[in-house]
């Protein structure tokens, strides 16, 4: 018998009901039968990066967030874009560990979900690959016009995009349990 794997998901947006959250919320709902979510609403609280506090041991809200990443058998992040671009809360997060490498060889799914989306989809990818994450095309899946898909009650209202998840969340099954499962994908650049 298999027990469940443990998957740590980071809500970009620091909003108390935003889209991103409620589509976690639905996400570790519809699938806890083969996971267990833990969800991390905490970004707000992690101190602004300062390369002279990226010390061992570091402050304590950052040495909290890492062993969280470290215990998880994969990540999940699910954001919001903010002025075309990775949310301030989120990229500060992820600093924190650039150092310490807890994403280096991590399964990551990565949801960008806003009204557009697509330039904090590529910077965040392009961040999350530079510092060894595992995605594959496959783990990362952009939702545009979120507010029409995720209700308040983290429903999922839209059909397709209930199947897209339904594959996403499949993807980054095959990644845990296939650990020489590294396929990245990366984009092409954005024309100007």
């Amino acid at each position: 018998m298999n027990s469940k794997k443990n998957i740590l998901a980071i809500c970009g947006s620091t909003r108390k009901n935003s889209s991103n959250l409620n589509l976690i919320r639905f996400i570790a709902r519809q699938y806890a039968e083969i996971f267990n979510f833990l969800i991390f609403e905490d970004l707000a609280d992690l101190p602004h990066f300062n390369p002279e506090l990226d010390t061992e041991p570091g402050p304590k809200a950052v040495n909290d967030f890492r062993n969280l990443i470290k215990a998880a058998d994969a990540v999940v992040i699910c954001t919001p874009e903010y002025a075309v671009g990775v949310p301030g809360s989120l990229k500060n997060a992820i600093d924190w560990t650039v150092s310490s490498m807890e994403f280096s060889k991590k399964p990551v799914l990565l949801i960008t979900a806003s009204t557009s989306g697509h330039y904090a989809h590529q910077s965040l990818l392009g961040t999350l690959l530079i510092i060894e994450s595992r995605i594959t095309e496959e783990s990362q899946l952009l939702i545009s016009s979120i507010r029409t898909k995720v209700n308040a009650g983290a429903e999922i209202t839209d059909q397709l995009t209930l199947e897209k998840i339904s594959k996403a969340i499949s993807a980054l099954e095959d990644m845990i349990k296939d650990h020489t499962y590294a396929m990245i994908y990366l984009p092409p650049p954005l024309l100007n």
